[in-house]
């Protein structure tokens, strides 16, 4: 009880007023943008050398269909096309590498107004984020694109007999917003445990929810691959599957927050009954 006292008491010693808040989180919002600025004008530097980088997964799907000797080419229509294109690349560029800035500001201006218990359990979820989103990205680059592209690639006609030639030009802006949307989107659904952890840490959700809830988050996962994924049954199942994966290890996440929770209400408890029996013995 008096170590609950004392983080109330630091708190409050540490209260200021309103001005001091708002001049703290102009700082903050200073460093962030100045970190998105750099690394804006980084990305941009290198933005021809990233497109090329994205055009390997392509790659990799016209090897499959054996046409490894042709040329990869891209195409845009508009004489301003690929200059958009590559500041969308330096933009979405600069906020990955900035995140770790951005993120680690935000926590300096919040942490004073939490406990010192509170600040022990939020920065696993700070350094889990950029972490899981990661490895959402890189299942798009090494497995979906490839997939999907494959799929595209399976469309086209050689032509000849009385067939049409038909063949694949992407545009350089397409296929950099088709993976920039694949990537945001495995990106968020990679957030998923993150998200559902937090919930159970706060109360809002349970176990038992979460598991009577199961056949709807199944639905809801399909659901949502097809409308953040291309039209292709390849891309949308690599999507819902690792979608309903993360869900399942979020109840083990939740289970596991509930049985801490339980196992300190219980040593709460003991401690309770140990003072109660110390009283009456005195008495």
């Amino acid at each position: 009880m008096s170590s609950r006292s004392d983080e109330e008491a630091e708190m409050e010693a540490s209260a200021a007023p309103l001005m001091s808040h708002l001049i703290e989180l102009r700082q903050r919002l200073m460093w962030a943008v100045a970190a998105f600025f750099v690394a804006f004008i980084l990305c941009y530097a290198l933005s021809a050398h990233i497109f090329n980088l994205l055009v390997v997964p392509f790659q990799w799907a016209v090897d499959w269909h054996g046409l490894g000797n042709d040329e990869v080419r891209f195409i845009y229509t508009a004489p301003q096309e690929f200059f958009f294109t590559r500041i969308k690349i330096a933009a979405f560029g600069g906020l990955v590498l900035a995140f770790p800035v951005i993120a680690g500001q935000l926590y300096r201006f919040i942490a004073p107004g939490l406990y010192k218990n509170e600040r022990q359990a939020f920065v696993p979820y700070l350094v889990a984020t950029p972490v899981l989103f990661l490895l959402g990205a890189a299942m798009v680059y090494l497995m979906v694109i490839p997939m999907a592209m494959w799929f595209f690639l399976s469309m086209e006609q050689t032509g000849g007999d009385g067939m049409a030639s038909i063949q694949h030009l992407p545009k350089v802006s397409e296929y950099l917003g088709l993976i920039m949307t694949l990537i945001f989107a495995f990106g968020l659904v990679f957030q998923l445990p993150v998200a559902i952890t937090l919930l159970a840490r706060a109360g809002i959700v349970s176990v038992q929810g979460l598991v009577d809830k199961r056949k709807y988050a199944i639905v809801f996962a399909f659901v949502a691959a097809a409308i953040l994924t291309p039209p292709d049954p390849l891309t949308q199942i690599g999507l819902a599957v690792p979608t309903i994966l993360l869900y399942e290890l979020s109840i083990l996440s939740a289970r596991q927050i509930e049985k801490q929770r339980r196992k300190a209400g219980e040593e709460t408890a003991d401690e309770g009954a140990g003072g109660e029996g110390d009283d009456s013995a005195s008495s």
